[in-house]
This record gives structure tokens, C-alpha cells and sequence, in this order.
């Protein structure tokens, strides 16, 4: 029986639990959109909707043309 897909909330959170747990460091560049969609299983679009939640936090930022990152610590 094939897993039920998480919802942006919970990407969303999973994500942040990854950058809290040091998964993804600071300074570190996340996986691109594709990659995410293929890890949760859920389509771009989905993973576009759960990058802007983080980026309003904070959580992450995106630099044009490199990518999406963690935050440095101050």
C-alpha cells in the first residue's frame, strides 16, 4: 500500500527539524525543488508552496541563479 504524501505543513516542518537536527547546516544549500518532490513524494508545485512558508520565516533564503540555503547563525 503506498504511503500517504505529506502535506506542505508537514514538509514544512520536517524541514525545519532537518536544519534544527544539523542535516542542513548553515550556510548549506538545499536540495533543489526536484530532489525535494522525489524525497516527500508530491509534485513541484507542492515543494514551491513549502519553500515561500520557510523563506517568510526565515528558515531559509534563496539566492537568484544558486539556490536555496540555511541561513547563517549570527
Amino acid at each position: 500500500m503506498p504511503a500517504i504524501p505529506m502535506s506542505s505543513a508537514q514538509i514544512a516542518e520536517d524541514i525545519t527539524a532537518r536544519i534544527a537536527a544539523g542535516e542542513y547546516a548553515p550556510g548549506s544549500q538545499l536540495p533543489t525543488i526536484a530532489q525535494l518532490a522525489s524525497l516527500y513524494n508530491v509534485s513541484d508545485g507542492t515543494i514551491s508552496r513549502v519553500m515561500i512558508v520557510l523563506r517568510t520565516r526565515g528558515t531559509i533564503v534563496g539566492v537568484p541563479g544558486r539556490g536555496t540555503f540555511v541561513p547563517e547563525q549570527d
